[in-house]
């Protein structure tokens, strides 16, 4: 007996609706903290020879004036120390005074961004990510242009993309508002490996339903639809489990240094894998059978008895 997933497709829709609203909410309401690729600063990267307790550390950065700086406790006992962009001087005064109260430090890692150059890249980033988007819907069309209504195919599939960038940025806003977490050149650059690795497995889907529509399985598109669906599904899901066992193993063991990429990943490869199963395809259905009204909540007046 074969499963019907996409006559459940209005669910899929309403659970990724709440998701997405509760992550918009957040970035309304705290927005998206950036790094100092993005917003200018300096990250400072120390370590100590002793445990030092986080209260205490980030009592005596305040103390030095710093009051409006972001500290973090790494797993490996390394404190990070985002603040304005520093000159040497104040950064020499910080290590003193650092090494003074806790012992010998070690300066694990220093960079600091210019305004300018934040602007730059915060600039580029988002050409990056557009590009890519448009680079993926004329692909996807280009690739089913023998198909009728190509542009459909490319569509559903950026809007799943923009599915699945919604939920890592609304999931980040969340991060940030609790742990005081960043963006930074790192999540652009997992965000972008999601993109290509959700716009792969809706691709795979839509392939299988050109394949099945070719062969004429059915004279109706939600069942061929669902058929392809289902064809693909263990597919679909035992490469994005394979894939997040690799990324989990990369949150637990590499560390910081990467952390926003892996989270991103994370992120992405169970979101862009309920995309691709449940959005892009179930897109398709409501375009050809043209449902879009239903996302649109009817009010009936009442009547009232004279």
């Amino acid at each position: 007996m074969m499963f019907d997933i996409i006559s459940k497709r209005f669910l899929f829709f309403l659970i990724s609706g709440i998701i997405i609203l509760i992550g918009i909410i957040f970035l309304a309401t705290f927005g998206l903290p950036s790094g100092i690729e993005f917003s200018s600063g300096s990250m400072l990267t120390v370590s100590f020879e002793e445990p030092v307790d986080y209260a205490q550390f980030k009592e005596e950065i305040a103390s030095q004036g710093y009051t409006d700086a972001i500290i973090q406790s790494t797993g490996a006992g390394d404190f990070l120390i985002r603040t304005h962009e520093l000159t040497d001087e104040e950064k020499a005064q910080i290590e003193v005074a650092l090494t003074a109260r806790f012992g010998q430090l070690s300066e694990a890692q220093f960079s600091s961004v210019s305004p300018q150059v934040a602007a730059e890249t915060a600039h580029n980033a988002a050409i990056a990510v557009a590009v890519a988007a448009v680079g993926i819907l004329l692909y996807v069309t280009w690739a089913f242009r023998r198909m009728p209504k190509p542009f459909h195919y490319g569509t559903c599939a950026i809007i799943a993309l923009v599915h699945d960038a919604l939920i890592a940025m609304g999931v980040f806003s969340i991060l940030g508002a609790i742990l005081n977490w960043e963006i930074n050149l790192m999540f652009i650059t997992g965000l972008l490996a999601v993109i290509g690795y959700s716009v792969n497995n809706t691709v795979v889907i839509f392939d299988r339903i050109r394949e099945n529509l070719t062969r004429g399985i059915s004279t109706d598109f939600e069942t061929a639809v669902n058929s392809s669906l289902v064809e693909t599904l263990s597919r679909s899901v035992n490469t994005s489990l394979t894939t997040l066992i690799v990324v989990l193993a990369l949150f637990l063991f590499v560390g910081a240094t990467i952390q926003n990429f892996v989270i991103v990943l994370i992120i992405g490869i169970v979101a862009g894998t309920f995309s691709s199963v449940c959005i892009a395809p179930s897109l398709l259905v409501v375009w050809d059978k043209g449902e879009w009204g239903r996302f649109i909540p009817r009010f009936t007046p009442s009547r009232t008895k004279a």
